[in-house]
């Protein structure tokens, strides 16, 4: 249950109740040494009723005000380096975003996160809002898009401005037999991989050039354990690489080239 003090959650342990308020998510950060504290926020669904989007972003930017006079208490910060980033909420409301991008802007953080996407929306309506609240934020701080997203999304998004992100889809999909690669997506469960003896990607080192696609197929068909493993290293592997290469492309002012390339490449399904 979501309260001006705070949010109302039930464990899923024995059923205690817990109250999560501003002031004690960052205490928590800054006690296990975080080295960037998120605030508390609400993340809303889609789609979304504007005049409750509304108000929970008010919600959510009187929590940042909260978060901020915590995070600058600094007598429990035990000497680590931490940093505290702002959350840009709004739904997909154009006039919303732009109030809370300004919002956040103005607090003049270490960094800056965009959250709320990549919750059921069409891609069209990601880049859209991306877009958007990249041409508000700071260009000189880090730029940090929640919950984001598919190899796709990662490259367009770094187009738009976007320098970080984080996402269960690596070890998730990995965990389910999808594998990215740079050829295209991977379904290891299909029965073509069965007698497949080339190993997964010669182009990723680790795991992805030891094992062949046959045992890693027969190890996720059987449920073992270790196939969950390698897959989900192998899909991180994929995602450090193609961010790295990203990266190397901008340094070579070519990155709007590669882009187009790349992209039809991983969007292939094998």
């Amino acid at each position: 249950k979501i309260k001006d003090e705070g949010v109302y959650f039930s464990s899923h342990i024995d059923g205690s109740k817990h109250l999560f308020t501003p002031e004690n998510v960052i205490k928590i950060q800054k006690n296990i040494g975080s080295d960037i504290c998120m605030v508390l926020d609400e993340c809303l669904p889609y789609p979304c009723d504007y005049s409750y989007a509304k108000t929970s972003l008010d919600l959510t930017h009187q929590w940042l005000d909260r978060s901020i006079n915590e995070f600058s208490n600094k007598t429990k910060s035990y000497g680590y380096e931490q940093h505290l980033f702002p959350i840009v909420q709004g739904s997909t409301f154009k006039d919303l975003r732009e109030k809370s991008a300004e919002y956040i802007a103005n607090k003049n953080m270490d960094g800056n996160a965009i959250g709320g996407l990549s919750v059921g929306e069409p891609k069209e309506v990601i880049y859209e809002n991306v877009d958007l609240v990249c041409n508000i934020l700071p260009k000189e701080k880090p730029r940090y898009l929640m919950g984001v997203g598919t190899p796709e999304n990662i490259i367009e998004c770094i187009s738009l401005g976007v320098d970080m992100f984080d996402c269960v889809m690596p070890t998730r999909n990995g965990r389910n037999g999808m594998l990215f690669t740079k050829k295209g997506t991977i379904n290891i469960k299909n029965k073509k991989w069965e007698k497949d003896f080339s190993v997964i990607d010669s182009n990723l080192g680790n795991v992805s050039s030891f094992y062949s696609k046959a045992y890693l197929r027969h190890l996720i068909i059987n449920k073992e354990m270790l196939g969950s493993q390698i897959a989900s290293i192998h899909n991180l592997n994929f995602y450090l690489s193609l961010v790295q290469e990203a990266r190397e492309e901008i340094k070579k002012d070519k990155f709007h080239i590669w882009k187009e390339k790349i992209l039809n490449q991983i969007n292939n399904k094998l």
